[in-house]
């Protein structure tokens, strides 16, 4: 029997199962589901195919259509009662892999559904996969629907550190501007430990912005300054940053945000102003940093 890695990813424990005769090869349901082939699964299931029919690892036929991010197949396998919240091998829903795929519309039609927001603690979860995937959009509306930020998998951190990690900009800022905890730890690291390590100007600048704090340690005592290169425009930033006071009017703006967290946003509109300035006014940085193009 021949697998799909890039979808099934078998493990021993799969393959021993499968042996036993606890799951079932892939489906034609499967194949239609990961193709996209919506006239095809709509006979099937016209015929009676059971749409909760698991493959290896719990594959479900809407894991499948949720990863591909096929719409219509998603659609026909909700309606014909599959389980929205069904869980493969590794703990993944059909909306974590809805997240994965950037898919917007898919990730409407499970929330529609009713597709949990919030899996059980120390997991990864759709948060996570939005922001792994660098899906900002996702991140966004994930967000809109309860998803919690302080999210912690056990390997990779909160949401926001798997978004420093993978350099996912966007997605940082989104969760910045909501409130995410900027200085949330896994093991003592922190998001600017990890922008610090993959050297980026823009997120290192982005997380001191909102607060990251440069002195942080990791388990091993390193500040973010000791991940990056000797010379490097992160180092001078870092550097510039332990050397130089922070303005009364970032520390004014880094205080008004922890005391309001998520809700810093909605009392902005709440005061009436327009969505645009809204925006301009959550994001709004202190006074310009040194150029570092030397």
């Amino acid at each position: 029997m021949e697998f799909d890695i890039t979808r099934t990813r078998p493990s021993l424990f799969g393959e021993i199962a499968h042996g036993l005769g606890f799951w079932t090869d892939r489906s034609a349901v499967h194949e239609a589901a990961a193709q996209g082939r919506a006239v095809q699964l709509q006979k099937l299931i016209e015929n009676g195919a059971s749409v909760n029919i698991v493959a290896v690892d719990s594959i479900t036929p809407l894991h499948e259509a949720c990863i591909q991010g096929h719409t219509q197949c998603v659609k026909l396998l909700l309606d014909a009662g599959a389980h929205v919240d069904a869980r493969n091998i590794d703990a993944s829903t059909p909306l974590c892999d809805a997240c994965a795929a950037g898919s917007l519309e898919c990730v409407k039609l499970l929330l529609d559904h009713g597709a949990t927001v919030n899996p059980p603690l120390f997991t990864f979860s759709p948060l996570h996969e939005a922001c792994m995937g660098g899906n900002s959009q996702c991140v966004q509306l994930m967000i809109d629907k309860g998803a919690l930020m302080e999210a912690h998998d056990c390997h990779f951190g909160t949401p926001l550190h798997v978004a420093c990690a993978r350099q996912h900009v966007d997605c940082v800022r989104v969760l910045l501007n909501a409130g995410a905890n900027v200085n949330a730890a896994k093991l003592h690291e922190t998001a600017l430990h990890h922008a610090a390590k993959v050297r980026n100007l823009e997120l290192i600048e982005l997380l001191v912005e909102f607060g990251g704090n440069i002195h942080a340690k990791d388990n091993l005592g390193k500040k973010p300054l000791q991940f990056t290169g000797p010379g490097s425009p992160s180092a001078a930033c870092l550097e510039f940053y332990e050397s130089t006071p922070r303005t009364l009017q970032q520390l004014c703006r880094i205080a008004l945000r922890t005391t309001l967290g998520k809700r810093a946003q909605g009392v902005l509109t709440q005061l009436g102003l327009p969505n645009r300035m809204v925006s301009f006014l959550s994001c709004l940085p202190s006074p310009p940093l040194i150029l570092l193009t030397s």
